[in-house]
């Protein structure tokens, strides 16, 4: 089995940035504790020198053990309110699974 790495790239509305991320940041680091399949995440703002984020404020990535973990995550009652706020608060999303 090949684990699924899954990427997440969000560009905030204007003035939505701070109250977003206070919500959803200590939620995204808490998938590890409660969602089954998870095996790490990492979270965070570019640290990239590069001058290639697109506008993109925020990025997380959440590592499962399998694809079928992925797809159980989409629906988990943990993660659809963040999915909701960050839907809510966000001008772009990117969602990009490896």
């Amino acid at each position: 089995m090949t684990a699924i790495s899954h990427v997440v790239l969000v560009s905030w509305k204007s003035g939505s940035q701070w109250v977003a991320e206070d919500s959803v940041r200590p939620a995204i680091r808490g998938f590890v504790d409660t969602i089954r399949g998870v095996r790490s995440v990492v979270e965070g703002h570019s640290s990239s020198t590069e001058g290639l984020v697109e506008g993109f404020d925020f990025g997380f990535v959440v590592t499962f053990a399998t694809a079928d973990d992925r797809d159980a995550y989409l629906d988990h009652p943990v993660h659809r309110p963040v999915a909701e706020a960050i839907r809510r608060a966000a001008e772009r999303v990117v969602v990009f699974d490896i």
